[in-house]
């Protein structure tokens, strides 16, 4: 076949064109700005969270398709962009850098470091939005994550791949029982993710003092999207967090996310919804704010080749009402949840853990053996000291001595519970705990010493007792001989004790 000069000039011409073309396709114009969102036109073939770069340094991500203009959300406050500006396409959706090495650092949600360490070292980068695992790549939840907090791991507990939300009013000590499940996770080959959404810098800084000063930065990464970030910003660091979580469950590894909070989360996704004139749903929220979540959340989990993802999402109420929009949405997506009661912690009760309210729908197969013999009445005693608590406050004297019993035998409960900030138990620890309580040995302890007499107990079967304490730790169980000889150890160590002095 022969090709005349005018057929090769014809394909030159439309491939110049083309070239051309595809050329002016890849650059916009900024016609409006504002809030942490422009709007561009000439963007015709970009796509749904595309990165677009701006001439003045700044860059965004395309978030809403127009038919004649694209919007497209800031990543930085601090470099301005203008009218009229020139925007260019760069082909690729967002990306954060992932790897081993960004153990003990912080960063942004960019991916930036931001805690004055230098580069962070690695060239992985993994997309932010992917398929969470399907139900045949998953494994059932059978093995435990100790938080360390007797309240949780004896009456809600956690297991490994479980999503499990801290809830409760503000000041109610809901970020300080994440950090504790933190710090518990030392030496016990757990990877844990911090993200910071929408907090002071203040507030970050104490936590990532008290990470460090623990040795537990080594094996934690901080992602931080302050309140002075952009709005976008706030809305990318879950996803962000998710995404480092997931590479280091892929290599086997067994991780711990926190999210603090998802209700700021929230409100900055309803104001990204707002700016993009999308219309507002109940409390101003966008009918897809529960897909934001669901969409998050659904990506922990434990693989049945692989580690495990776990996810403690805190979300704040007002006044004690779960009953609100963002709480009963994220209650329906998780697999339970830590509820932490206001009149508690005025009361003094820390943990504030209302044992009423906070459910774990994984139950018993997320605890030791150990600590599950010795909590099988604990949840029904602690009930009916609940029901019986309101008549108590009119007098005890109308009672019957088989209520005051079951009172007597509650308050000595929630003693037990009690736990200082910051202040994390082992398994074998716990089940000692729960073991005093359980066999009866606090019915004549006065209420002020009750914490004393436990944790002394725990020490003097540590100390004295060494093989008792050993072969619970090995075996994660209490049998009958160890309970016979722990019955022994109770009444000599009674026999010994010496209450402390109380303050008055």
């Amino acid at each position: 076949m022969k090709i005349k000069s005018t057929d090769l000039v014809s394909l030159f011409e439309k491939a110049l064109h083309d070239d051309k073309q595809e050329g002016l396709e890849q650059i916009g114009i900024v016609v409006q700005v504002g809030d942490g969102i422009c709007r561009v036109h000439g963007l015709e073939k970009a796509v749904y969270n595309e990165i677009v770069t701006f001439d003045g340094g700044n860059k965004g991500i395309i978030l809403d398709l127009d038919e004649s203009y694209v919007s497209v959300f800031l990543l930085s406050a601090s470099t301005p962009v203008v009218e009229l500006e020139v925007v260019r396409r760069t082909g690729h959706v967002f990306k954060t850098p992932v790897g081993m090495k960004l153990l003990g650092r912080v960063i942004n949600a960019v991916g930036e470091p931001i805690d004055g360490l230098g580069d962070l070292g690695t060239t992985e980068k993994a997309p932010i939005e992917v398929a969470s695992p399907g139900v045949i790549e998953r494994s059932p939840i059978n093995e435990p994550l100790q938080t360390g907090i007797l309240a949780i791991d004896s009456l809600v507990p956690i297991g490994k791949g479980q999503r499990e939300l801290i809830i409760g009013n503000r000041n109610t000590g809901k970020t300080a029982v994440a950090l504790d499940a933190i710090l518990n996770q030392k030496g016990k080959n757990v990877l844990c993710i911090y993200v910071s959404v929408g907090q002071r810098q203040a507030n970050l800084a104490r936590v990532i003092q008290l990470l460090s000063e623990n040795g537990a930065l080594d094996y934690t990464v901080v992602v931080s999207a302050d309140s002075s970030d952009a709005v976008l910003c706030q809305y990318l660091s879950p996803y962000v967090g998710c995404t480092i979580g997931e590479y280091f469950r892929d290599r086997g590894q067994d991780t711990l996310i926190v999210y603090d909070t998802l209700s700021n989360h929230a409100v900055a996704y309803r104001e990204m919804s707002l700016l993009l004139r999308r219309p507002p749903g109940r409390e101003a929220y966008p009918g897809d704010v529960f897909y934001l979540h669901s969409r998050l959340l659904e990506r922990a989990g434990k693989l049945a080749k692989g580690g495990s993802l776990t996810a403690l999402p805190i979300i704040e109420v007002q006044s004690d009402d779960i009953t609100a929009y963002i709480p009963t949405n994220l209650i329906s997506i998780t697999d339970g949840q830590v509820f932490l009661d206001d009149q508690l912690f005025k009361s003094g009760v820390r943990p504030a853990v209302n044992i009423g309210l906070s459910v774990s729908r994984v139950g018993g197969a997320a605890q030791t053996r150990a600590v599950k013999k010795m909590t099988k009445t604990l949840g029904l005693e602690l009930a009916q000291y609940r029901e019986l608590l309101d008549f108590a406050q009119l007098g005890t004297a109308d009672l019957d001595k088989e209520a005051q019993r079951r009172l007597a035998r509650g308050q000595r409960a929630m003693e037990v519970l009690k736990q200082g900030r910051y202040t994390t138990y082992n398994f074998v620890q716990e089940a000692l705990m729960l073991f005093i309580l359980q066999e009866g040995f606090l019915h004549d302890i006065e209420l002020p010493t009750i914490h004393a007499f436990v944790s002394q107990f725990v020490s003097y079967v540590e100390s004295v007792y060494p093989q008792v304490y050993k072969t619970i730790l090995e075996t994660t169980d209490v049998s009958e001989q160890i309970k016979t000889e722990l019955e022994t150890i109770a009444n000599e160590f009674k026999a010994l004790f010496v209450a402390p002095e109380v303050m008055v």
